[in-house]
């Protein structure tokens, strides 16, 4: 039986802004493999309904960041694989962080066990207006 995540967006004060649970069909994973999952479900939700503000990670190009999300001028699919790629990034340039339990992740390939009660706090940092 596949275990599974309870996902956090959190702001750095540590409200929860978005949860959501992620299906896990190993004991371990990587924070790579963690991302990589959760890019691509988020991105399947997307393409299915076509929202016009996407509830994402990473903001896709040519969108608008709003309060509660990204604005598209025109509804569009997005390629997972892209998106994986652009949080890749901002991971390692640090434009947010992971916590599983209570423990930063430091690296991509870092692994962690995947409990009934695991829980993955994903903390975006907003950079500062002129600085």
């Amino acid at each position: 039986m596949p275990a599974t995540l309870t996902i956090h967006d959190e702001t750095t004060a540590g409200q929860k802004v978005h949860t959501f649970t992620l299906a896990c069909l190993t004991e371990r994973l990587t924070v790579r493999e963690l991302l990589r999952a959760r890019i691509w479900q988020e991105v399947q939700d997307h393409n299915q309904s076509q929202r016009e503000v996407f509830h994402g990670l990473v903001q896709p190009t040519d969108t608008e960041r709003t309060l509660n999300g990204f604005k598209f001028s025109q509804p569009r699919p997005l390629d997972w694989e892209e998106q994986f790629r652009r949080a890749v990034e901002a991971f390692e340039r640090n434009g947010f962080f992971v916590l599983v339990g209570d423990r930063q992740a430091e690296r991509l390939d870092e692994e962690f066990e995947v409990k009934a009660d695991t829980e993955v706090s994903f903390v975006k940092l907003t950079p500062l207006v002129g600085g």
